[in-house]
């Protein structure tokens, strides 16, 4: 892909989320409405397009965790929050940081997250991952692995292998998730992989369920010879 043959050419060790989405987009991943914008104004004509609430975040691919830097600012609900938010975020940019812009999202609020992955192994090659996504994917480790290419009946194992395979049904007058979507998401993660050899790592987390539809809300490619900022 372009965008990956660019940022290899540049030297990046990763992708800004921008054009993580963008490569996953791609791949048919469902991503959240979003605008990269580099001025105040643009932010507020942004965020009337997308429609408010909104979140803003600091993009860059050499920014990883926002929300413990606070360059991330959530559930804004009028322009004028907008602005205000648009004005702290550049304030708390370090000087060194490659700042492509600034992105403006829609607010996507669900109970239930996941996460897809791709993970590049030494010996296997591309490994896709599934599993409960967002601030509980490193804390309860409720995953499961698939060498990749992947058929729908190893996306759909991959699927129940998972402790927490309950929230993906009807659950508190939650609708199922949508399987098939699901596993055509864990089977595009695998080509991801075996298509782009630079990429060597994917995350797609979280994946927030929006009604029955898994989306993107934030995501991070981590190219070869590089590791997560």
């Amino acid at each position: 892909m372009k965008i990956i043959e660019q940022a290899v050419k540049k030297g990046l060790k990763s992708l800004s989320e921008y054009d993580s989405k963008r490569v996953l987009s791609h791949y048919g991943f469902p991503v959240v409405k979003e605008k990269l914008v580099d001025s105040r104004a643009a932010a507020v004509k942004a965020a009337k397009a997308i429609g408010l609430p909104v979140v803003l975040k600091a993009c860059s691919p050499t920014i990883a965790h926002k929300t413990e830097k606070k360059l991330i600012e959530v559930d804004l609900r009028t322009l004028k929050e907008v602005e205000r938010a648009y004005t702290a975020i550049l304030g708390r940019v370090e000087d060194e940081t490659q700042l492509d812009g600034i992105l403006v999202q829609q607010m996507i609020k669900g109970p239930r997250e996941l996460v897809v992955g791709m993970i590049r192994d030494a010996q296997f090659g591309p490994c896709v991952m599934f599993g409960l996504g967002g601030i509980f994917t490193e804390v309860l480790k409720d995953v499961s692995f698939r060498i990749a290419p992947l058929e729908k009946r190893d996306a759909l194992e991959m699927a129940e292998e998972i402790k927490g395979a309950p929230i993906l049904r009807a659950f508190r007058g939650m609708p199922a998730v949508d399987l098939e979507l699901l596993s055509s998401l864990l089977i595009n993660a695998g080509k991801l992989g075996l298509e782009n050899e630079a990429v060597k790592e994917m995350d797609a987390n979280p994946l927030i369920i929006a009604g029955d539809k898994p989306v993107v809300v934030d995501a991070l490619v981590v190219l070869e010879g590089g590791s997560k900022p």
